[in-house]
């Protein structure tokens, strides 16, 4: 089956080509984002596979079917970034890979809470230009800490798991509370109390007209002063303005984002040697107590593999009119 493969990097490639051994799909690799412009790349293609910035809204999919495409396969677990509404009106099968090693992103917010917490990334760079003092870098515990999680599936189960090991009081929100979590003694609150009681939020929350600027300046006006706050889900689900008001009042003490409401265009890019145009962005990056890397919290090799199987997989699933599992419909 003839695929065009868009927003690709050498490491997709790799992992692509090596799991397609298996499909025996037709694969044509293009770097840049599916948009009105590039569109023109996939004519011809009965499949379209794409990532978590590429946008496909109505117009997008409406000349996608007009040149003969009838599946989008994306390679994430997010597809807020399609118009499901529209593509089924078109006849268009949407999947998705709904888990790619949770693992990887719990530990990663794991590596951020303590990287934050202890200061490792501001001791990292003093002691490379041989100041060894420690003012400046005491943290706490986190053994008795109170550590709320907004979104208990795989992910927010698996953090709530490893801070069990650390000693902490775990409290968690989430639509479907999960049986696993209460098992572990987490006690499921409302948004708002989370807020009041949790030194520590960390988010895993899918991104949903529901959850979109979850985190606002009415809820962080109920957080403990000096609270961390950790985001490796999406973007969307913090006003980055409002916790830019929050870090300079100190509400927030510490923030650590792994993605951002507007990423696009600038995540997954080497932007070194331009000037940023973002001033939100900018400014997010300038305070010393944030740690905002790009969108790579997923990116492990156990990951990729997975993604990559996971795609092709529910390529071959349509090419052989299967019905996939990870299909994805509007409501």
């Amino acid at each position: 089956m003839k695929v065009s493969v868009f927003n690709t990097k050498p490491y997709d490639r790799e992992f692509l080509i090596a799991a397609n051994k298996a499909h025996s799909h037709e694969l044509a690799f293009f770097e840049p984002s599916l948009n009105q412009d590039t569109i023109i790349m996939a004519e011809g293609s009965q499949a379209v596979c794409v990532f978590v910035n590429d946008h496909l809204d109505a117009g997008i999919l409406k000349n996608l079917a007009r040149q003969g495409t009838r599946l989008i396969a994306l390679r994430c677990a997010g597809f807020n970034n399609v118009d499901l509404t529209a593509a089924r009106d078109l006849g268009l099968i949407v999947v998705r890979v709904p888990a790619y090693s949770p693992h990887s992103v719990a530990e990663y917010t794991i590596g951020l809470i303590l990287t934050l917490n202890r200061k490792i990334h501001r001791a990292y760079i003093r002691t490379r230009e041989s100041n060894f003092e420690l003012n400046g870098l005491m943290g706490f515990a986190l053994h008795g800490k109170t550590v709320g999680i907004i979104g208990t599936g795989r992910i927010g189960t698996i953090v709530a798991q490893i801070l069990k090991g650390f000693g902490c009081r775990l409290l968690a929100h989430d639509k479907y509370p999960n049986s696993e979590c209460k098992a572990l003694g987490v006690k499921y609150v409302s948004p708002l109390e989370l807020a009041g009681e949790s030194d520590i939020i960390t988010l895993h929350s899918p991104l949903t007209p529901e959850t979109h600027h979850l985190v606002d300046e009415k809820f962080l006006e109920l957080v403990k002063p000096g609270v961390i706050l950790i985001n490796t889900s999406r973007g969307g689900l913090i006003d980055t303005k409002a916790v830019i008001k929050a870090l300079k009042s100190g509400r927030i003490g510490y923030l650590a984002v792994d993605v951002y409401e507007e990423e696009e265009g600038v995540f997954f890019e080497d932007l070194s040697d331009t000037i940023p145009q973002d001033d939100v962005l900018v400014r997010l990056i300038s305070f010393p107590n944030v740690i905002l890397t790009a969108h790579q919290a997923f990116f492990t090799r156990e990951s990729m593999e997975a993604i990559a199987e996971t795609t092709l997989s529910n390529i071959t699933d349509f090419e052989l009119g299967r019905a996939s599992p990870n299909e994805v419909k509007a409501k």
